[in-house]
């Protein structure tokens, strides 16, 4: 490992943060509540700047490419279309875009009403802290949309963290087992080899290698097993990436 780590990227779901608390309160909160926040806020125009990604994620060549057969359909509203087209996404799993910033918008209400407040490990807010505190940039590399990561953080357990990171990335930069996503993170910050990236997607951290970054696995209760787990630098607190990198120069 380099000893010129001058920033750390840090994934979110499995990392930071429990994948249970994603799975079991974040994704149903907005399969929940979808339909009633669309039928209030469609012509919003944070949800219509939605759309173009949601058409695109959907294989539409443009938004009205995508409601020309629902505006054929007199029973079928775009609220009703957006609204399948979203519970399907999220039922086969698909990491889209649109479908990102969509959720983003309707965890807003959960997070500011107090429904929902992100879950941290423990170790997660010190030690980011500590980090900033040494001179190292922190920023976020997650699936979920920039609206929803500092959302997220906004509203954690430990209270307001955004102070705490320099810049955010979602998938408008690429796609997180991509090379060149990390590369294109590397071209906005700073020297990849200066960059460690954390995430517990064994695929995500080759990708980050083979951009040139310096990588561990993240070792939390629920994440996937690892085959090769062996061929990563592993860790299960954050309090242990800091006399690594002590350990490293």
């Amino acid at each position: 490992m380099s000893h010129l780590t001058k920033g750390i990227l840090l994934d979110i779901e499995g990392t930071t943060s429990s994948i249970d608390f994603v799975y079991d309160v974040m994704f149903p909160y907005a399969r929940k509540n979808f339909a009633a926040y669309l039928k209030t806020n469609f012509s919003n125009e944070s949800v219509q700047a939605a759309l173009p990604a949601l058409a695109a994620d959907l294989k539409f060549d443009s938004v009205d490419a995508m409601f020309a057969q629902c505006d054929s359909n007199e029973s079928d509203t775009r609220e009703d279309f957006v609204h399948r087209a979203l519970i399907g996404l999220m039922d086969d799993d698909v990491k889209s875009t649109g479908l990102k910033k969509l959720q983003g918008l309707v965890w807003e209400s959960g997070f500011r009403s107090g429904e929902m407040v992100a879950h941290l490990y423990a170790d997660v807010a010190p030690a980011i802290e500590a980090w900033k505190a040494a001179g190292i940039d922190v920023r976020i590399y997650s699936s979920g949309s920039i609206y929803a990561q500092k959302l997220f953080f906004g509203h954690s357990v430990a209270g307001d963290l955004l102070a705490h990171f320099s810049g955010h990335y979602d998938t408008t930069i690429g796609h997180k087992r991509e090379p060149e996503s990390y590369r294109k993170i590397a071209a906005d910050w700073i020297e990849a080899s200066e960059i460690l990236f954390i995430s517990d997607v064994a695929e995500e951290l080759d990708a980050a290698k083979a951009a040139g970054m310096q990588t561990m696995l993240s070792l939390r209760p629920g994440n996937k097993a690892v085959a090769n787990q062996d061929d990563y630098v592993a860790i299960d607190s954050f309090a242990q990436v800091s006399p690594m990198l002590a350990a490293a120069k």
